[in-house]
Order: C-alpha cells, then sequence, then structure tokens
C-alpha cells in the first residue's frame, strides 16, 4: 500500500513538470499517463481502459506549451490510479464499474488542475526573471536553482493530489463491497456508453465527412471489446 502511494504521488509530479517545464514528449498525455500509472500500480488494465476514455476525450488537444481550458493529465492520473488501489485492495481485477466510477468522479479535476497551475505558474514568472538576470552575469548555479524553485510546487502540488487519489481507492473498497448489486451493474454498463460518447467527440472533432459513421463504428467496437472479454460487472 505505501509503495502504491509513493509511486503514484511521484509520477503524479513527474508527470506535472513533463507536461510545462521539460521534456514535453507527450508522457501526460492521457492514455500514456493514465496507462503508466496503472504499470506502476500493477494493474495496467486499469490505467489502460480508464486513460483511453480521457485520451478520446482530449484528443487532439496536446499540450506542447500551449494553453487548454482544461488540465488533461491530472484526471487521467487520479482516476487510473484510484481504480488501481481499488483493486489492489480488493484482490482482484479492474472491473467496468470501477473504471466508470472512477472516470466519473475525478473528471472535474480537469478544471481544477487548470486552476492550480495557472496559480502556480504565475507564481513561476517571478523566479523567471531572477533567472533571466542571473544568467546574464553567468551565474549558472543560481540559474539553476531558480529554476528548481520555480518548479517544486507543480510537482509538490500534483503529487499530492495522486497520492490522494491513490489511497482514496483503498479507502473505497470497502464501501465498494456493500454497493447494491444493481448499482455496480449500472456503472458497468455506464462505462461503453462513456467511451462511445468520448470516441464520438473525438471523431466528431476531427472533422472528417465521414465522422459520424467513424464514431458509430467506435461505439460498436467498444461494446463488442466488452462483450468478448466478459469486461461487465
Amino acid at each position: 500500500m505505501v509503495v502504491h502511494l509513493t509511486l503514484a504521488g511521484l509520477w503524479g509530479g513527474l508527470l506535472a513538470l513533463e507536461r510545462r517545464a521539460f521534456l514535453q514528449a507527450m508522457f501526460s498525455r492521457p492514455l500514456v499517463a493514465a496507462t503508466g500509472t496503472g504499470l506502476l500500480l500493477e494493474d495496467a488494465e486499469s490505467g489502460l481502459f480508464v486513460g483511453l476514455v480521457f485520451e478520446l476525450y482530449w484528443l487532439g488537444s496536446a499540450s506542447l506549451g500551449g494553453v487548454h481550458q482544461d488540465h488533461e493529465t491530472l484526471p487521467s492520473v487520479c482516476a487510473a490510479a484510484f481504480a488501481s488501489t481499488v483493486s489492489a485492495a480488493a484482490h482482484s481485477p479492474g472491473t467496468t464499474a470501477i473504471w466508470s466510477l472512477a472516470i466519473l468522479l475525478f473528471a472535474p479535476m480537469g478544471i481544477a488542475g487548470r486552476a492550480i497551475e495557472n496559480a502556480l505558474d504565475t507564481r513561476a514568472v517571478r523566479y523567471l526573471g531572477e533567472a533571466m538576470t542571473s544568467a546574464e552575469g553567468e551565474n549558472f548555479r543560481r540559474v539553476a536553482r531558480q529554476n528548481l524553485w520555480g518548479m517544486w510546487p507543480h510537482f509538490v502540488a500534483f503529487g499530492l493530489l495522486s497520492f490522494a487519489a491513490a489511497a482514496a481507492g483503498y479507502l473505497f473498497e470497502p464501501i465498494e463491497r456493500d454497493m447494491p448489486r444493481a448499482l455496480l451493474r449500472g456503472l458497468g454498463w455506464a462505462y461503453p456508453v462513456i467511451a462511445s460518447v468520448a470516441a464520438g467527440l473525438a471523431v466528431r472533432g476531427s472533422s472528417s465527412k465521414k465522422a459520424a459513421v467513424l464514431a458509430s463504428a467506435a461505439a460498436l467496437a467498444v461494446l463488442a471489446t466488452l462483450a468478448v472479454t466478459g469486461r461487465f460487472s
């Protein structure tokens, strides 16, 4: 449990930096971020299926230093961490019911993450100015120090939120055991609906003349995959 919580926090913090401060190699995209979370928490399947929905929902919104309405990385990591730790606590594979619940619970974190990032970016501007002044004076050791001071709040804030999401999964597992079977089954069937809507939004944003056909095919593919693999709760 402690290892899982620690890994979730470290991964969430590092992705917050990768998204804006360094590298920007797309590791912070929802599919990669969530799948990586699942791998670290020993439930790659939950990470993959959660990340798939968020990737489709935010498809076409690659950051690369740009500004978007939502913070797509935070909800992806938090939802995957939550779903993975619920499974770990239950000592069972992930289910569509838990994936649906994780997505619904943490999707709003996209708005919260954007607000937090904007506030931290505003703070970091002061350190950027000081770093530029130090660079002009060839004091590169101080430049490195100023850059670290500008970045560490992002790592800590998003790391703690990811840590908390993973902890919430362990705390929620006893509640999940007592949930009515009908509710769990409903949540299980909600997953293909959510995934189909996300796929439709992704295709609609592609400006393709066959968007409706592609969206329908994507929805049918989701349903067929889940039916064949027996992933409904």
